[in-house]
């Protein structure tokens, strides 16, 4: 029996065990993949969710400008320096129009509880107020109820500079952008973090392994 007749019988078998088993209508990998519509929605799912969204961008904010104010003893004035702060955060907020941020007031510990909550919330109204003035939506931003003198950065009874002070934070999204997928600005955001985090990873590694090399070398 010639060859091309061996291969032709083989190739008829074939079609008929498929067409019995109904194979030969089916997608190509449909075997391998149960429901491309899923995937599609799984995806869709995460990067809609906000919360890697919001970590990713409260830690950008705070490497790329400076997210605290100081302020003079019992005073809510801003002096130049808070000024010229408050304007660097004010234009890499216009960089993400819907994302929102919270104001924090904080005193140091000198005065009565009450006195300092509403020292405090007076430092976070003024630097909302501050913000707006720089053409930042005040829908976008909060001034929280103060922390007070609750948690101060340094344990000293006396005037403390450190603790006097507002901290700028992102909080969450406007409600027209709540409900979005993640777009290419804000999935780059989260892709950024992925990779310092990883490059830091990697770096510690290395080094480990450089010092762990030096010690069984010496």
């Amino acid at each position: 029996m010639k060859s091309e007749t061996i291969i032709a019988m083989a190739l008829v078998a074939a079609l008929a065990a498929c067409s019995e088993t109904g194979a030969v209508d089916d997608e190509a990998g449909s075997g391998m993949m149960p429901s491309f519509g899923s995937a599609v929605n799984s995806n869709s799912q995460a990067m809609a969710n906000p919360r890697d969204v919001v970590i990713s961008l409260t830690r950008k904010f705070a490497s790329e400008a400076p997210n605290t104010v100081n302020f003079a003893f019992n005073s809510a004035v801003l002096d130049g320096a808070a000024q010229d702060a408050l304007r660097r955060q004010a234009a890499w907020i216009r960089q993400y129009p819907d994302v929102t941020f919270r104001v924090y007031g904080y005193t140091d510990l000198v005065g009565t509880k009450a006195y300092n909550q509403a020292l405090g919330m007076r430092r976070a109204q003024a630097v909302v107020a501050f913000l707006a003035a720089q053409g930042i939506s005040k829908t976008r931003l909060e001034a929280v109820v103060s922390y007070g003198k609750t948690q101060p950065l340094v344990y000293a009874p006396g005037p403390n500079e450190q603790n006097r002070r507002a901290v700028t934070e992102v909080s969450g999204f406007t409600r027209s952008g709540s409900g979005m997928l993640m777009n290419g600005k804000y999935a780059a955001v989260i892709f950024d973090g992925y990779v310092k985090s990883a490059t830091s990873t990697a770096g510690n590694t290395v080094q480990n392994q450089s010092s762990a090399g030096n010690l069984s070398a010496n």
